[in-house]
């Protein structure tokens, strides 16, 4: 069950695609953090969903707010992506144990062995402001996570 709005987001530390440590409670104080879980890199409604953050970075990544892209793949799955399609922003991997994080937000699946479509507002407190859980195969729609960014200090 995912964590609910109000409560503290369980922290984390996780290897990005350059193979460095990204903790989430490192940004309290300073920044909104919008961690966005995805089930795998190089698949189509995910690479779509990244693109358009891409496309738009400042929306989701400034001096107030930090955007961390979060899967099960491995560190050099992350990198080889990355490097494909340009994202300049924190792709995680929750790669070994396998999905811990993704279980401590609710949104890991353990049939298919990977994480859904969730996404956290975690604010400068780390007090999370906005979860949307999606189903497998459900794209999400960037314009709500700016909604919900609108209503932060």
């Amino acid at each position: 069950m995912a964590p609910e709005v109000g409560t503290e987001a369980p922290d984390f530390t996780l290897k990005d695609q350059n193979n460095q440590e990204v903790t989430l409670s490192s940004f309290r104080g300073a920044r909104n953090v919008l961690v966005v879980f995805y089930p795998f890199a190089f698949s189509g409604i995910c690479t779509g969903e990244l693109c358009a953050v891409r496309d738009d970075i400042g929306s989701f990544q400034n001096e107030n707010v930090q955007i961390l892209g979060v899967s099960v793949d491995h560190v050099f799955s992350l990198k080889a992506w990355s490097n494909d399609e340009g994202y300049r922003f924190p792709l995680l991997s929750d790669f070994w144990p396998h999905g811990a994080v993704a279980k401590d937000y609710g949104v890991f699946n353990a049939d298919r062995g990977m994480a859904v479509r969730g996404t956290f507002l975690v604010d400068k407190s780390g007090t999370l402001r906005f979860t949307e859980v999606n189903s497998p195969g459900e794209a999400r729609d960037q314009e709500t996570w700016k909604q919900a960014l609108a209503t932060l200090p």
